[in-house]
């Protein structure tokens, strides 16, 4: 494996029932719209951290889980964005190694390179590479 992964996390991705009453909400509380949001991913910037909001169904499918009330899917996952499409498959077996479960290896998708992994306590994560991801000189996410 190569370099060690920099704790950061850069997404919270929640899949909600409808994306455009999810983002009326967030904009209610004074929270702006980041102009790269779509109708079928809107993005909030927290502060170098991205609150990214997906429809529920096509991130379940994303991440190869059933979308069941109380099984599976829990509408929810934490994103670790990767700086080289290799790194998606390195943090990901660095996450099984240390007793994480694999959900989705490394795959390429309509935007780049992506896979998921639940950590031990059974939370969802997925590592991205995609190319229109920037970061600041600081190392924060840049919407």
């Amino acid at each position: 494996m190569g370099d060690p992964v920099r704790s950061r996390l850069n997404l919270i991705l929640l899949g909600v029932a409808n994306v455009a009453h999810a983002v009326a909400f967030y904009e209610a509380l004074g929270w702006r719209l980041a102009a790269t949001s779509h109708a079928g991913f809107a993005k909030f910037d927290l502060g170098g951290v991205v609150l990214g909001l997906l429809p529920r169904e096509q991130m379940a499918q994303d991440a190869g889980s059933p979308d069941a009330a109380g099984y599976g899917f829990g509408g929810m996952a934490l994103a670790y964005v990767a700086r080289h499409p290799d790194e998606v498959a390195d943090t990901l077996a660095a996450a099984q190694a240390a007793g994480g479960v694999l959900v989705k290896p490394a795959t390429r998708n309509a935007w780049g390179i992506a896979g998921y992994f639940k950590d031990p306590d059974g939370h969802l994560f997925e590592v991205v590479y995609e190319d229109g991801w920037v970061f600041d000189p600081q190392d924060n996410l840049v919407v």
